[in-house]
């Protein structure tokens, strides 16, 4: 696929949206209800154009995409969207992707799984164009369970009766699910205290012994157990995937031939980028978790080692079926329509990012 390439990018780091997401994100999910389709009829596979195969001249993406925009500019992969206006704004994660998608303040976001679930059961339209996830992922798993001081939890089958940490909407607590299905129990087994996992929370409510056990993600693993291991706390492997990653946009973005072109292009530059973060270990640890997250060179390090290897399949026939599976164990726990994750999927994007990640490892190697 080629793409026009005539002026340098636009640039932009939005941090902050405000005056487009004064809504409430609650106003906005309870405006909409619980059906999937509340927003409108949704834009069938069928009549979505096949992709251009150039850029028209001047058109503008926002995108939430933070990681990637510092990976862009370490590797002066940001000029090979020469042509290409990015805007991008400084947030990701489903609550703000999706608020941002209603205030039409962005084209495409970086989050879970989960999301895009949400987001059409509130009769928002979106669709995945780009998907990642980690090779051997239950030994490299994003989340660990978080065990209270003097919880004493060893299995998952010793959580019957404890208070467990749950948001439900977002990754964390469709993984609490998941880890009570594993161990055979239900929701009416154990105690769950929904709290939001924003920054810290779960780990101060595991310190407090609000709850009993709550998933911690990234660095606050590490941590927790730096902070709290000496009065008792540990954490628990739960043996699951819980490794995946998307971009995906509102579906009326992607019917704009433009946008779908320009966005096109972004995720196979984006396969590159992953690409070239996973070879650039170090550079990645200095110019990302360093200067612009602020962590020690300790926690970048923990978290680059965490991660291991990216996997960004050409085909995403594995995925989705791991994603109706999930979206079956919610539909039925939350009390939610039945969804076909096939629907939630830009087929005309499946190739572009694992071709594109694919194709930088050789030439790297070359």
């Amino acid at each position: 696929m080629s793409f026009a390439a005539s002026s340098p990018p636009s640039f932009t780091r939005r941090r902050a949206l405000g005056a487009l997401l004064a809504i409430p994100a609650v106003g906005l999910l309870s405006a909409c209800g619980g059906s999937a389709t509340a927003g409108g009829e949704r834009i069938s596979q069928e009549a979505l154009a096949p992709l251009a195969a150039s850029v028209p001249a001047g058109t503008t993406i926002k995108v939430g995409d933070p990681s990637i925009r510092v990976a862009l500019e370490l590797s002066g992969l940001n000029k090979e969207l020469a042509g290409i206006n990015v805007e991008f704004a400084n947030l990701s994660g489903g609550p703000q992707t999706t608020e941002a998608f209603r205030a039409n303040a962005l084209d495409v976001g970086s989050v879970a799984d989960i999301p895009p679930i949400h987001a059409t059961w509130t009769g928002l339209d979106v669709r995945i164009i780009a998907a990642v996830y980690r090779q051997d992922a239950v030994n490299h798993p994003i989340y660990e369970l978080g065990i209270a001081p003097g919880a004493g939890i060893t299995t998952l089958e010793e959580l019957r009766g404890r208070k467990v940490a749950y948001s439900p909407g977002q990754a964390q607590g469709a993984l609490v699910l998941r880890i009570l299905d594993k161990a055979g129990l239900k929701q009416e087994d154990v105690k769950l205290v929904e709290l939001p996992s924003t920054g810290d929370a779960y780990a101060s409510a595991l310190s407090s012994k609000q709850v009993d056990a709550a998933p911690l993600g990234g660095v606050q693993i590490k941590r927790y157990l730096a902070k709290y291991k000496a009065d008792g706390a540990t954490t628990l492997r739960h043996g699951l995937r819980d490794d995946p990653g998307h971009l995906y946009s509102p579906a009326g973005v992607l019917a704009d031939p433009a946008k779908a072109a320009a966005l096109a292009r972004y995720v196979e530059v984006w396969g590159k980028a992953q690409r070239w973060v996973e070879d650039h270990p170090e550079e990645w640890l200095e110019g990302y978790y360093v200067k612009d997250q602020g962590l020690s060179r300790e926690d970048g390090q923990y978290l680059i080692e965490a991660a291991g290897k990216r996997d960004i399949p050409t085909s995403w026939a594995e995925a989705i079926e791991r994603h109706q599976q999930t979206i079956d164990l919610l539909s039925r726990e939350q009390k939610k329509p039945q969804l076909n994750a096939k629907d939630l999927y830009d087929t005309r994007f499946e190739p572009i990012g694992g071709t594109s990640f694919a194709a930088a490892a050789t030439a790297g190697a070359a």
